[in-house]
């Protein structure tokens, strides 16, 4: 609040100690910079989904609010069981789905057992259908056409806003553009993103993108969790309970080092999208390999300093978008371009025959320039952040400038008009000050006499009386009303000038978030590609070749990559499985031998392979792999109110259904969670059933304690069945493990030697042992002699007790019953 006083000796001076003084308001605390940055808490993403069905074929389109952008899938052919949209499905995770209510007998059991699913994680999706008019194809095409995006220029006519979809959305997809159509639809309907804004507010669209599931890798999320490729944990924080989980021991965790979130997201959906494509995996591991030598350390580091400041434009440009932009997201959208443009001049130095390189070189263009001028030379941050607003530099404005200037000059000119104000007053007020106060105006402001003590004594001839605070009366006098309709309320008016730049700036920006989009996904692929160049530096990988000549893997000394952190020692394991010999491959050997860690480090390696990362191996040369199945561990849950072996029956279901000739099957002990001879039988059948099927007999690594399994001869010999065993030796009573996989079978399970070093108690081990050996010859069981002693003395002293606690002279003894109940049941557990 900007005022003036005078003294109590009504002479005019300038504010003393003790004097109403000329002043301000005071601003807001300005808030530390990086806490401005840091500022960037998303809320929870939301995927909205619109599928159709006809004639074979599926049109997909979803909406995530995460990057305020449409995704679409041209149409693509799927088998009447829709296995191709439950992928979708299940990788994207929708909370809503929405179709046309006019659906075919498949369509309508496919969302019948999606809606069925309770134990779906995190929950099942909303199912919504709309009318089937909704989805007519030429009212979907008028939706596309008129909508509202801010991608688009507003300078371009009717035909060029055609011209310009028609290059990003395929109409000729028919499918695709219903669904697009009635996805725009719902979103409208529910007012997606926008719940809370004015009508008149558009849900906010970034851009139309396409995504497509060719070339893609099958692993289920049973695979995913068993082989710690994802592991969540309970967030330790307290501050940290909406989301709860943080990532814990996983490969996801360890290769994650990237600088920005939208890399750790593009990193995460690599993960969950791994890939057959050959051309886009070398061409990620070009760039890996390149980071990777010596004379590149400096400049990979230089690139993740820069990547530090890429921040999410998405969420800035949405807000923009519905003119709520934040104070910080002025400087934070400063920071993004001209680490944009640091990127762009840095890959122009390196070699344009990488891919990446030459596309940051090419497509950070110009408009990242003219951005970054245009908010450096418009917004003050020092004094946006000061008084939390969005304010602008001078010299861009002159009118603002001149109103800035005569609110900077107020209280000198405020304080003349006070002196002029006491000279006509009444000679026993003291002192009195003019302040200006924003939405209100100019107003005289004067101490509370003693003798005011009603409402009626503040009345003052040629003064309206406005309010008391304080013990100060506050009025308008004629010199006020000049200086109202002179200088005008100028806080306001300087505010309402530069928030229209604002919107301005705002306009310019979202004129050009093509390109600004474009620098996230390519910044955000660069960061990726660092990441695991840092990772494969640190930890030794080497980079994988690719085969189409190849059906399957071969690994040279490989490692668990997590096992490795956590071992003092590992030793590495080789593998091969890329012809028509030993495709079923059987690995025996004592429990804690590592064989479930040969199982998960193959996959592991696998899968690194095919996301496009550099592998824990010597070498590594990966096959045309189209699947990766794995039965090793439970994954129990009460939700879905099925027992362990049913769990396990259920995975391995999975492996014999759709597996192929080009896929991986890893099973870890199957059958031990029911009869021993029905398990084994169990497994038996499962192997034979793949070895009938001769050269398109998937890849399958298995691991089991089922030492009959090869003693009975179940399985046919040929050369499709390779038997491998985990060396070991025997020292004594010791059994020494050597970790180290070689051809043959294991002669037994050392169970005893495991459970010793559990802790069981020597008189367990050894009955163990000796049961185990009569089973094995054939041999009847009989119980222990000393067991049994034991157990006919406390049978006779529990009688002798119940015989000792009867009272002969109690009338109402029946000993006939005491006999027929007590006594002779118990003659058969002591004789």
């Amino acid at each position: 609040m900007a005022s003036v006083g005078a003294t109590p000796g009504r002479t005019p001076q300038g504010p003393g100690p003790r004097e109403a003084s000329a002043s301000f308001p005071s601003p807001a605390p300005v808030p530390d910079p990086r806490e401005a940055e840091e500022e960037e808490e998303e809320e929870p993403a939301e995927i909205h989904l619109c599928v159709l069905w006809n004639s074979g074929y599926l049109g997909i389109a979803y909406y995530d609010t995460s990057d305020s952008t449409i995704y679409f899938m041209p149409d693509a052919p799927d088998h009447e069981s829709l296995k191709l949209l439950q992928r979708v499905l299940d990788e994207i995770d929708p909370q809503s789905v929405v179709t046309s209510a006019k659906q075919d007998e498949n369509m309508t059991r496919f969302l019948g057992k999606l809606a069925s699913q309770e134990h779906r994680e995190p929950k099942r999706p909303e199912i919504i259908f709309l009318p089937s008019v909704d989805f007519g194809l030429e009212i979907s095409k008028q939706r596309l056409l008129s909508g509202n995006y801010s991608f688009i220029p507003d300078s371009m006519t009717a035909t060029e806003k055609i011209l310009f979809l028609s290059s990003i959305i395929p109409f000729d997809c028919l499918l695709t553009v219903r669904a697009l159509g009635g996805l725009l639809k719902f979103m409208g309907r529910r007012r997606i993103g926008v719940e809370l804004e004015d009508c008149n507010v558009s849900i906010p669209i970034l851009g139309f993108k396409k995504f497509a599931l060719t070339h893609l890798v099958s692993i289920d999320q049973d695979t995913y969790s068993v082989l710690q490729i994802f592991k969540s944990e309970p967030h330790p924080s307290v501050y940290k309970v909406a989301s709860g989980l943080k990532e814990g021991l996983s490969l996801f965790g360890i290769l994650n080092r990237c600088r920005c979130k939208w890399g750790e997201k593009l990193l995460r959906l690599w993960f969950t999208r791994p890939t057959q494509d050959l051309e886009e995996l070398n061409s990620r591991l070009d760039v890996i390999q390149f980071f990777l030598l010596p004379q590149n350390l400096d400049m990979a580091q230089m690139l993740h300093r820069l990547l530090g400041h890429i921040k999410n434009v998405p969420l800035i440009l949405k807000r923009m978008k519905l003119s709520h932009t934040k104070v910080s997201d002025w400087q934070v959208l400063y920071k993004t371009v001209y680490s944009a443009l640091g990127l762009r001049d840095a890959c122009r130095s390196l070699p344009q025959s990488i891919q990446l390189f030459r596309d940051i070189a090419q497509e950070f263009s110009d408009d990242l320039h003219h951005i970054a001028s245009l908010i450096g030379k418009v917004v003050d941050f020092e004094g946006s952040l000061a008084e939390n607003r969005f304010t602008v530099l001078p010299n861009i404005d002159p009118e603002i400038d001149e109103k800035k200037r005569r609110l900077t000059g107020l209280p000198s000119f405020l304080t003349e008009v006070a002196r002029k104000e006491l000279e006509n007053l009444d000679p026993r007020i003291p002192s009195c000050s003019v302040i200006y106060i924003p939405l209100i105006g100019f107003l005289l402001c004067i101490p509370r006499l003693p003798s005011m003590v009603e409402t009626n004594d503040f009345e003052i001839e040629g003064l309206d009386f406005m309010f008391l605070s304080e013990e100060k009366l506050h009025y308008r006098s004629a010199r006020t009303k000049e200086l109202d309709a002179l200088l005008g309320d100028l806080h306001c008016d300087i505010r309402d000038q530069e928030t229209l730049l604002m919107y301005q700036l705002q306009c310019q920006v979202l004129a050009r978030a093509a390109v600004l989009t474009r620098v996230l996904d390519l910044a955000s692929r660069l960061d990726v590609l660092l990441a695991l160049a840092s990772a494969a530096r640190d930890y030794g990988y080497s980079r994988p070749r690719y085969s189409l000549r190849l059906l399957g893997v071969r690994i040279q000394n490989g490692r668990h990559p997590l096992m490795e952190l956590c071992a003092r020692t590992f030793v590495p394991n080789s593998a091969e499985c890329g012809g028509y010999k030993g495709r079923v491959k059987v690995i025996t050997g004592p429990n804690s031998s590592g064989k479930s860690i040969y199982l998960k480090q193959v996959g592991l390696i696998t899968f690194m392979a095919l996301v496009g990362s550099f592998v824990p191996a010597e070498e590594a040369e990966i096959g045309t792999v189209d699947a990766i199945f794995t039965r090793i561990h439970s994954c129990e849950s009460i939700s879905l109110g099925l027992s362990t072996f049913m769990i396990d029956l259920n995975q391995v279901a999975k492996a014999v259904n759709n597996a192929t000739e080009r896929s991986l099957v890893l099973i870890d002990e199957f059958g031990k969670g029911t009869n021993t001879v029905d398990g084994l039988a169990l497994l038996a059948a499962v192997i034979r059933h793949w070895l009938a099927l001769g050269p398109t007999c998937p890849h399958i690594f298995v691991a089991t304690n089922f030492l009959s399994l090869i003693q009975l001869q179940l399985l046919p010999q040929g050369p499709l069945v390779q038997y491998l065993t985990m060396e070991t030796c025997e020292d004594g009573n010791d059994l020494v493990f050597f970790y180290q996989v070689c051809e043959g079978v294991a002669n037994a399970s050392h169970a005893s030697h495991t459970a010793a070093q559990a802790g069981l108690p020597e008189k367990l081990i050894a009955r163990g042992k000796e049961v185990s050996d009569l089973i094995c010859s054939g041999k009847p069981i009989k119980p222990v002699k000393e067991l049994l002693k034991e157990k006919q003395k406390e049978n006779c002293q529990m009688l002798v007790d119940k015989f000792l606690k009867l009272d002969l002279e109690d009338p109402s003894l029946d000993l006939d019953i005491f006999m027929s109940q007590e006594v002779l049941p118990a003659a058969t557990t002591i004789l």
